[in-house]
């Protein structure tokens, strides 16, 4: 077994989340991006309890691209505070080998 990156993050509209998951694959940031279906998230924001329909996406990575992964995230996104979150994730190593050749900055 061997380790990826798993990266979460909420977008605005499926366009948005479309265009973030095509970027970082397109940069080799990301191997895999998975749209998933609209989500409501209820949060406090500027003093009220805000309520939105999201559009999460899950992308895989290598370990050491995840760093960057989340940094072209932040920079490409229109939120004020986007909710970026990863965590590891335990795969085949067959899985893991292919996420680090797709994500690998030599093509």
């Amino acid at each position: 077994m061997s380790e990826i990156a798993l990266v979460y993050a909420l977008f605005g509209d499926r366009e948005s989340a479309q265009s973030a998951a095509r970027a970082m694959i397109e940069q080799r940031l990301a191997a895999c991006a998975n749209l998933l279906a609209p989500c409501t998230s209820i949060y406090p924001w500027e003093g009220k309890v805000a309520e939105a329909d999201e559009i999460p996406v899950l992308f895989k990575t290598a370990p050491g691209r995840l760093e960057a992964l989340m940094a072209a995230l932040g920079d490409l996104h229109d939120y004020d505070l986007p909710a970026i979150l990863n965590w590891p994730a335990v795969t085949t190593t067959a899985y893991a080998d292919w996420v680090t050749r797709e994500t690998s900055s030599k093509v």
